[in-house]
């Protein structure tokens, strides 16, 4: 960079035109040794302000992708010359919203979409069915694919942070879905149906010629065990089921849960 270096303003005003824009987006904060305080701000094709030091600021921009890939933030320490004990720097990332996938447009696809869109999730219903598969019937859809499996998934990329719901418990829709994403890098892939349905599914997976490892990712049955017995309680198992993973928690109960669960900072808390 020449010229003046950023302010906390325009770095502010930055970070708020990358989440608008849906562009992935992380934040630096040197909180320990080193220029206590200093920001970086990390967009996709360049960075903004610094850390006081030119190769920290390499370090940290290289290890914010894959920090963003995973939705996690963290503090990390750096190793620098000059310095006895490392530097820590906080790394804040602010991922595009997830992305909930979900194939099968029955009536559990109903209140999944509607509560998911309440949590922050970008939603995805993709059925072939066209009567099934409407805007009246999932008025909550940021998109609607009437469609078969590979027809959607010629249409939206899996990335990281996409989690798939295979509903439809027909093998002519779930089982294309299911070869089709499992060889991707979306965080999660459920699908519904009995432990008896699914154990046929997984030996139909392996003769269509799925590797153990691929067939181990699907998480089948769909969902938390909480006794769910409506469409809704469906929803809120397999919500539940999705949160604790991107949490990286076990999904029990929190009585019997050791530790404690803390906060990150918001955005107000990596720019002050």
């Amino acid at each position: 960079m020449t010229g003046l270096a950023p302010s906390r303003v325009e770095i502010q005003a930055r970070l708020e035109e990358a989440l608008a824009g849906r562009v992935p987006v992380a934040v630096a904060t040197v909180v320990r040794g080193g220029q206590v305080g200093a920001k970086l701000l990390i967009l996709p094709d360049e960075t903004l302000g610094g850390l006081g030091d030119a190769t920290l600021d390499a370090a940290v921009a290289g290890d914010a992708p894959d920090l963003l890939a995973h939705e996690r933030s963290e503090t990390r320490p750096y190793q620098m010359a000059g310095h006895d004990d490392p530097v820590e720097v906080f790394i804040e990332t602010f991922p595009p919203p997830p992305t909930l996938l979900i194939f099968g447009a029955v009536h559990v696809a109903q209140p999944l979409t509607r509560f998911a869109k309440a949590l922050g999730f970008d939603v995805v219903v993709s059925d072939a069915r066209a009567k099934l598969a409407t805007a009246e019937r999932f008025p909550d859809a940021d998109r609607i694919i009437q469609g078969w499996p590979d027809e959607t998934l010629a249409e939206v990329p899996i990335l990281p942070n996409t989690y798939v719901a295979i509903l439809s418990h027909d093998p002519k829709f779930d089982e294309p879905a299911l070869i089709g994403t499992l060889d991707t890098p979306a965080a999660y892939i459920g699908a519904i149906g009995s432990r008896s349905t699914n154990e046929d599914r997984r030996r139909r997976l392996a003769d269509a010629g799925l590797a153990p490892e691929q067939i181990a990712r699907m998480r089948a049955p769909i969902g938390l065990d909480i006794g769910a017995a409506t469409p809704e309680e469906m929803a809120i198992s397999i919500l539940g089921e999705i949160i604790a993973l991107r949490r990286g928690r076990s999904g029990g109960s929190l009585t019997e849960a050791s530790g404690r669960i803390r906060g990150e900072p918001g955005i107000a808390a990596a720019i002050r």
